[in-house]
């Protein structure tokens, strides 16, 4: 059978991003995030809001190897860096005072990867 490959330029730029800051700066914590999205997407992670408010503390941050979904509620200030973000899951969380942005914003900020939580 013949292996499937990413088509989705964006996303290939992505991993290869990741696994050339995980070599760089010796943080293993994203090549494990590459090899997460190298998976189908069918097996990513899809966290709902209330999951994150359950288990993450307050000003933590969590990084999400698919999609961040809106059900439930938050009120923790917490920074969520995902590769998709529904807008009713970004709008809960900003008005808790916390902020949704991508992976990649995430590795530019903080390229050690110290204090992250992978969630998933």
């Amino acid at each position: 059978m013949k292996k499937m490959r990413k088509t989705n330029p964006n996303l290939v730029e992505l991993i290869h991003e990741l696994k050339k800051k995980a070599h760089e700066n010796d943080a293993p914590i994203w090549r494990d995030v590459a090899r997460r999205l190298e998976a189908p997407s069918r097996n990513w992670a899809e966290v709902n809001v209330s999951k994150v408010a359950r288990y993450a503390g307050e000003n933590e941050t969590i990084v999400i190897a698919g999609k961040l979904l809106g059900a439930g509620d938050i009120d923790k200030k917490v920074t969520v860096a995902a590769y998709r973000a529904s807008q009713s899951a970004k709008k809960k969380i900003e008005s808790a005072g916390g902020r949704v942005i991508s992976i990649m914003e995430l590795v530019e900020s903080n390229p050690k990867g110290s204090n992250v939580r992978i969630m998933g």
